[in-house]
């Protein structure tokens, strides 16, 4: 599969996704407003208005659900992205540590050598 076509799913997938949970806060309210409209004792809103629109609500919600599965392709472009930066740090990182090592050497080569020279100078003024 191509790039475009997972970043599409990837968009799909979040839509999907936000609608499954739409659809339970949804059923989760009109519970809880039959619930208190029960405790407050108001009778005369009977079952046949809250089934219906709870039966709708959950088909939205399955329907919701089957096409977050769906399109969960689009899932695979994030973590691929993710696998790429990473590599990309650990290598820049990698690379530093490689240089770093080698001015440090470098360092330790001069200051030989600039020790050496002095031995030799001091050596050819006693002479």
């Amino acid at each position: 599969m191509n790039k475009e076509k997972l970043s599409e799913y990837r968009k799909k997938y979040d839509l999907y996704r936000h609608h499954a949970w739409a659809g339970s806060i949804f059923l989760s309210v009109i519970l809880a407003l039959r619930i208190f409209l029960e405790i407050i004792g108001v009778k005369e809103v009977p079952d046949y208005v809250f089934l219906p629109l709870g039966l709708i609500i959950i088909c939205y919600m399955f329907v919701s659900v089957i096409l977050t599965y769906k399109y969960r392709e689009g899932l695979n472009v994030e973590e691929a992205k993710q696998v790429v930066e990473i590599r990309t740090l650990s290598d820049e990182v990698e690379k530093e540590k490689i240089k770093a090592k080698l001015e440090k050497e470098r360092l330790k080569l001069e200051k030989k050598k600039a020790k050496i020279e002095a031995k030799k100078a001091k050596k050819q003024g006693k002479k």
